[in-house]
């Protein structure tokens, strides 16, 4: 509005060039933990158990450090989180036991979460209700770029030819974290004096209980967990099926960068898709597809047909995540979103720690391929709750402000 302070945009792209380059670092250290692991003679349950345990700690610490940031500021966060990512990714490389790659992957997620909640909290407080699809689709841009560079530059990097996969892997989660060390370069001020976009500062805590009834926030929970937990598995497990079907590790990194690219291209097209369809049924139409192409990378398909269908995977993908950030938001109560966006990261992580040890069990039982038909099951029970819920207490189109929102429509005097 006129006469109202409002924030550039220069930090949106700033905090996206940080996310890239932290979420390159995780996205390089992930499969280089996995190949690690299979140098250290892990089976496919123990490399269940290692991408799982990425997500133990953050599952514990997500509600508590998004009531912190409620109360107080966001920015602390981000250089924290890249400390924990870098150093989780450095001990990784260096560490010797099954065990103890676990335990610093686990430190590697905590600090991915830190970075998250801190930036998730910025952008809901820096954005007018009417640009948080826009904005929160642009935010995870950053983490589609570095999902597309960083298993590259993992593939690239590692190698199994004369036993050399155990060295190769140091180094690559060795660079990842010098990688991490760059988001530094774009986090100055990127947290502006509070204006009249953000909420006030919580003064008493909303019950989580509360949180969870409100109509939407469910349904956004379980549509993120969803799809992170294909995101998850696809990156931790991608190599596990290519040594099951002897696809080398380069061409295991350009698969996956294949699903992160075709996942930036959805989010750069998502506001037209939702002038056309609506939140609804987009979430509801990208999840159904999404659920049977992920079960179709069970089958023994050549590898052009694997990037194929990857590719559409990841233009499906791309949706539930930004969108299901503005639904959370949209329906929690002014004063606990960043405890609603924590809880949603919470449901991401439970599903983290779930879906890996539940892919492990299922790999050892029935195949490489059987983790996922589960996540695709998985994915077609998010379509049906997605629409059911008529896009998680949103009406389709163009956002508009969550019914706390409205009387402020972003001229919060405080």
């Amino acid at each position: 509005m006129p006469g109202e302070p409002r924030p550039g945009r220069g930090w949106l792209l700033r905090l996206v060039i940080a996310f890239a380059f932290a979420q390159g670092a995780v996205s390089m250290a992930r499969p280089a933990v996995s190949y690690r692991a299979l140098s250290l003679g892990a089976d496919e349950r123990a490399v269940g158990v290692i991408a799982g345990v990425y997500a133990l700690l953050p599952l514990f610490a997500a509600v508590p450090i998004g009531r912190r940031t409620d109360h107080g500021r966001c920015a602390p966060l981000l250089p924290l989180g890249v400390v924990l990512i870098g150093g989780g990714c450095a001990l990784s490389g260096t560490s010797g036991s099954l065990p103890a790659l676990a335990a610093w992957s686990g430190v590697m997620g905590l600090g991915h979460l830190c970075f998250v909640i801190g930036a998730q909290s910025l952008v809901a407080r820096q954005s007018a209700p009417a640009e948080q699809d826009r904005n929160f689709g642009h935010f995870t841009i950053g983490a589609s770029l570095g999902q597309l560079i960083g298993p590259i530059a993992a593939g690239y990097m590692i190698s199994e030819r004369d036993g050399a996969m155990a060295r190769t892997s140091t180094l690559a989660l060795l660079v990842s974290a010098a990688v991490a060390a760059v988001s530094f370069t774009s986090l100055w001020r990127i947290e502006h004096a509070r204006s009249a976009l953000s909420p006030p500062r919580a003064t008493v805590k909303v019950p989580v209980g509360g949180i969870l009834r409100s109509r939407g926030v469910p349904a956004g929970i379980f549509i993120s967990l969803a799809v992170l937990s294909t995101t998850d598995i696809l990156t931790a497990y991608l190599p596990v099926v290519g040594e099951d079907r002897g696809i080398a590790p380069a061409a295991v990194g350009l698969l996956l960068s294949l699903r992160a690219a075709a996942t930036i291209a959805c989010r750069l097209v998502m506001t037209p898709m939702l002038r056309l369809v609506g939140r609804a049924v987009l979430l509801s139409a990208t999840c159904l597809a999404g659920g049977l192409l992920c079960a179709a990378v069970a089958l023994p398909v050549p590898v052009w047909a694997l990037a194929v269908m990857l590719g559409a995977l990841g233009f499906c993908l791309g949706v539930g995540q930004p969108l299901s950030m503005t639904t959370v938001v949209q329906a929690a109560p002014a004063a606990a979103r960043s405890t609603a966006l924590a809880l949603r990261l919470t449901g991401n992580r439970l599903g983290q720690v779930a879906a890996p040890a539940s892919a492990g069990l299922m790999a050892g039982l029935a195949g490489t391929g059987a983790p996922f038909v589960m996540l695709g099951a998985l994915l077609v029970a998010a379509a049906g709750l997605g629409l059911r819920s008529g896009g998680a207490g949103n009406p389709p189109g163009p956002v508009a402000p969550a019914p706390g929102e409205r009387a402020r429509a972003g001229r919060n005097p405080g």
